[in-house]
């Protein structure tokens, strides 16, 4: 796999077709290390790998959006389709914090197969000088592996461990060092060497329908939380924090939503994160809009408090450009964001690696779609032996309101979507 530097960037041609729309696009996807991204049907299934671009810079979104932009420059691409999703497209995995070693990539497939609106594409991207006929064909359907399943257990960051990582941000708040600080914990586990990965993500498409089901360099999940889409000049974000469990019956369910709607530690948690968003987009936007208040946010598993942004683009920034300008935002760092992320790195025994950070992917155009990953787990690619390592995380939002055992409950009806879809 190559990871050229800025003046190596190689020269590509892009071929796009349109083709009757499949039933099912999973299937395109490679088993061990799927390229893949979805919501409400409209879908990316993507494999092999042409170049991977890395980030070695302290800002890894700027620095892959300078070098995308370099790309497409120098690319040939026959594209008459011309919808969100064909034409050269890279899927991207960002690291939370810049200093991870886990990095930053985007991924540029061999093959992508993609459906949208009820129209379908191949898109064949190959290197200019080479050989091979660029023509994109529909590959073969690759059949699913045995099913597996798999448990997950305390990682560094124990229950314990957590409720007394919540009291001590407590302590930092009521001394005024930070506003908010969001605390994650971990989960660890194994699944069989050679699962197949695509059943997982089978697993959240079907549980979580409404949510970004996606898969780039071993981190599988599925997000409710977009960080930002650019569609033909149009900004959109949509901005989640204060959550509270779905209630057993209907009446349950109703008092859960009213009363998450009346929280005013939750409304304050709330507040902070779209005005992180909001303060991020205004340079590089006009017309940027949100409602005054939120609304609540009905998924399988939990409420959420929501707020959409919308705008227009203002100064011909990328999708990659405004995920460099908006992460990380409060809803899963903090406020004030710099004593946030410091609070995060001393009080969290682990690294987060991608875990809220950003997954997504952006075409030729700067357009692009862009999630925050969680709900998600790592998975260890290159695991020796009989089983492959993960790491799954889940985190929540500390304000001076909050409770360290509600704080612990939050992470566990967080995690819900990815330990059931291992189950």
């Amino acid at each position: 796999m190559p990871h050229p530097g800025a003046a190596e960037l190689p020269r590509l041609r892009v071929v796009t077709r349109e083709i009757e729309a499949p039933e099912d696009l999973l299937p395109y996807t490679t088993t061990h290390d799927p390229l893949f991204w979805s919501r409400r049907g409209d879908t990316l299934a993507a494999f092999g790998t042409v170049l991977a671009l890395t980030a070695g810079s302290s800002a890894p979104a700027a620095e892959l959006a300078a070098r995308w932009r370099q790309l497409t420059a120098r690319a040939v691409i026959d594209d008459p389709v011309g919808i969100a999703g064909t034409g050269l497209i890279g899927f991207g995995s960002l690291a939370f914090d810049a200093s991870s070693p886990r990095g930053s990539t985007l991924i540029v497939p061999d093959l992508v197969v993609g459906r949208r609106g009820g129209r379908a594409w191949v898109t064949r991207v190959s290197l200019a000088d080479a050989d091979a006929d660029p023509r994109p064909e529909l590959p073969p359907r690759s059949p699913f592996g045995p099913q597996w399943s798999a448990a997950l257990g305390p990682g560094r960051m124990s229950a314990e461990g957590y409720q007394d990582a919540v009291r001590a941000a407590l302590a930092a708040i009521s001394e005024r060092r930070y506003d908010k600080v969001v605390l994650a914990r971990d989960l660890v586990g194994t699944v069989p060497a050679g699962a197949d990965l695509r059943r997982l993500i089978r697993s959240l498409l079907t549980g979580y329908p409404d949510c970004w089901v996606f898969a780039v360099d071993g981190l599988l999940g599925a997000s409710p939380e977009t960080l930002v889409t650019v569609s033909g000049g149009t900004v959109t974000a949509r901005v989640l924090a204060g959550t509270t469990a779905r209630g057993a019956d209907a009446d349950a369910d109703a008092e859960a939503s009213l009363a998450l709607s009346d929280s005013t530690k939750d409304q304050d948690e709330h507040r902070f994160a779209v005005q992180s968003v909001l303060a991020s987009l205004r340079p590089h936007t006009r017309a940027l809009a949100a409602a005054e208040q939120p609304f609540t946010l009905r998924l399988p598993n939990v409420w959420h408090l929501a707020t959409d942004v919308e705008g227009d683009l203002a100064d011909g920034s990328s999708s990659l450009d405004l995920v460099a300008a908006l992460h990380p935002t409060a809803a899963v760092a903090g406020t004030p964001t710099a004593a946030a992320v410091e609070a995060i790195g001393q009080l969290e025994p682990f690294d987060r690696g991608r875990y809220a950070g950003a997954v997504g992917w952006i075409g030729a155009s700067g357009d692009g779609e862009w999630a925050i990953a969680l709900r998600c787990a790592q998975f260890g690619l290159d695991a020796e032996g009989e089983r492959m390592p993960l790491t799954a995380y889940a985190g929540a939002g500390i304000v001076a309101d909050s409770d360290p055992e509600s704080e612990l409950v939050e992470t566990r009806v967080k995690f819900r979507p990815i330990v059931d879809a291992l189950a």
